[in-house]
């Protein structure tokens, strides 16, 4: 399974955390992704699982063990010895390889950006069932499509009617 930015990874966190440990807040999971971290992620993790029900969870990491806990890059250094500073997502870095995926939070769902294809991409809505297995392909996220067509290796799970709420700070 990959964790490295892959929707496949991303998107079931990113879409959990919202509806549960962030209560549907997109300035508080914009604020929590973008804030905490002083230069960004390494990787996120099951802490973006807090306040999920123990099926999503289970669902999510419980079958093949999950990617571990969020992880930051704060206290990398770059080749020269330099520390690390904030990237952020534009033509540069994507043309250099640097990354492959990007996901820009929006009102009405998240949006996933295959940067080595396009500068656009496809949005899932926030209330999509974060339990589906999203697929990796560049070609399925490619701009003008809706939801991807995702694969039903996991079943649905019905969503919390009340999202736990957790400070985000």
């Amino acid at each position: 399974m990959h964790w490295d930015g892959y929707p496949s990874n991303h998107l079931p966190l990113l879409l959990a955390a919202h509806q549960h440990r962030f209560a549907g807040d997109t300035d508080a999971l914009a604020a929590h992704l973008i804030d905490s971290p002083a230069v960004g992620w390494n990787s996120l993790g099951e802490d973006l699982l807090d306040g999920a029900p123990e099926e999503i969870r289970q669902r999510l990491v419980g079958q093949h063990g999950g990617p571990g806990p969020s992880s930051s890059i704060d206290n990398m250094y770059t080749p020269d010895g330099s520390p690390a500073e904030r990237m952020t997502c534009d033509e540069s870095a994507a043309g250099q390889g640097w990354l492959q995926w990007a996901y820009v939070l929006h009102p009405h769902g998240i949006e996933v950006l295959p940067l080595s294809e396009s500068v656009s991409g496809s949005v899932v809505a926030w209330d999509q069932d974060p339990t589906m297995s999203f697929p990796d392909d560049v070609r399925a996220w490619l701009p003008g499509r809706r939801t991807p067509p995702a694969t039903t290796v996991r079943k649905a799970v019905p969503l919390s009617a009340s999202p736990a709420k957790t400070a985000h700070r």
